[in-house]
């Protein structure tokens, strides 16, 4: 008996030994990690190919480059900075092709971030997507009132461009009643971005007393909208707005030169904000006094004016830049890399929660998010107008950074081919 109890006593504690070993082995070391790998479904080519080119495109490559050689971004629970690496797929400007990406970064390759794709309409499924996936995305070229609307629904998307009822067109409706403009003739392209702003825009107009005479839609790649200013030109408006990509928003400024028609105001959509606008069109004449969404340029604080500095110093072209979108869009990798750095981790659910509920310092200044959007006191303008070659800041207030002109000098004639 007694033997019994022995071997009983000792098989015991064999099995609590036995125990402490099972509660001990699965606690291990973090895995070392030698880099950080950031995946994006990109317009490489096809017809949004524009805004990889001119927009968050030469950005997050001057970004990455930039971060490289400080060694990379330090992350804490590794001990040291990991370089990034980049891996972008083309989905050739096709929505399918860019859910169909994004989802393979997530599931497949399991890169450790993502880029947003390109455009409104795109950013609203990759939305989807990365939330489905936990995944933190802070969007870029693209922003939308129907985004704004499902931010409960997506609460690791924020949105930092600024869109047409929260932030731009209420802007413009003071601008335009400042001016005494009286009547408008609209034209948008039949996607997300022209259909709400030329809804928003009649509404922030007739509110201010202002007639819209005209609204009509176009699909995205008309290739000849002379007929649609010739009535423009008809009714005789004070101001011609064109809620349109630069596929049609470039066109319009050359076809309005080419019949002679000179509203009093022209306001464009995006393009009308871009450096380039000046190569396309004719040069800093045939622009003069074009109005557009937006807006900031180097006046704007000291921190702009360096942006541009290292812009160029980063080998990028002057006709790369973008007056509305450029100093958004780089806030938006400061504030991606302030909370890495705040949390120490690249996990997601660490990471949404600090941007959801910080504040970072970035080009805009103090800068935070309310309701998953960059609150509205951060930005440094909403309307722009070109003014001698350079893209002023003209919302009413303290961020002016010119008067607005009244009306536009007229187009002068087309040079001769």
């Amino acid at each position: 008996m007694k033997k019994m109890i022995k071997m009983m006593s000792l098989l015991m504690c064999l099995c609590f030994l036995a125990s402490l070993v099972v509660t001990v082995q699965p606690v291990q070391a973090k895995k070392e990690k030698d880099k950080i790998v950031i995946g994006a479904s990109r317009s490489l080519s096809g017809p949004l190919a524009f805004f990889e080119e001119n927009a968050f495109g030469p950005l997050y490559k001057m970004w990455v480059k930039q971060k490289n050689a400080e060694g990379g971004i330090y992350v804490k629970e590794y001990g040291k900075k990991l370089p990034i690496e980049m891996l972008v797929y083309d989905d050739k400007s096709d929505m399918g092709t860019m859910t169909r990406l994004l989802d393979k970064l997530i599931v497949q390759d399991k890169v450790d971030l993502i880029f947003p794709p390109v455009s409104t309409a795109f950013l609203f499924a990759a939305s989807a997507i990365a939330n489905r996936h936990h995944y933190v995305l802070i969007g870029a070229e693209g922003g939308a009132t129907s985004l704004s609307e499902i931010m409960d629904t997506v609460p690791y998307f924020f949105m930092v461009l600024q869109f047409s009822n929260h932030y731009q067109m209420p802007v413009a409706a003071d601008v335009f009643e400042e001016l005494g403009v009286k009547s408008v003739a609209i034209n948008f392209i039949e996607d997300l971005h022209g259909i709400e702003y030329s809804g928003v825009a009649a509404k922030e107009f007739n509110k201010k007393g202002i007639d819209v005479k005209m609204i009509k839609s176009t699909p995205p790649d008309i290739k000849d909208v002379s007929p649609i200013l010739k009535e423009a030109q008809r009714l005789n408006v004070d101001a011609y707005c064109s809620f349109t990509y630069p596929p049609v928003t470039f066109p319009t400024v050359l076809t309005a030169q080419a019949i002679g028609y000179n509203p009093k105001v022209m306001f464009l959509g995006p393009g009308g904000n871009f450096e380039v606008i000046k190569a396309v069109c004719g040069g800093n004449e045939v622009i003069e006094g074009i109005m557009g969404e937006g807006a900031w340029n180097a006046k704007s604080s000291p921190a702009h004016a360096q942006f541009v500095k290292d812009f160029l110093a980063a080998g990028n072209n002057q006709m790369q830049l973008d007056w509305w979108g450029h100093d958004v869009y780089w806030c938006s990798l400061q504030v991606l890399e302030e909370a890495i750095l705040k949390t120490g981790t690249l996990n997601h659910d660490k990471l949404r929660k600090v941007i959801d509920n910080d504040k970072f310092d970035t080009i805009l200044g103090k800068t935070w998010f309310e309701n998953q959007m960059l609150a509205r006191e951060c930005y440094a303008g909403q309307v722009g107008q070109w003014q001698n070659g350079i893209f002023e800041v003209i919302d009413p207030g303290p961020k002016r950074t010119a008067a607005p002109i009244y009306p536009k000098p007229p187009f002068p004639a087309p040079k001769p081919k």
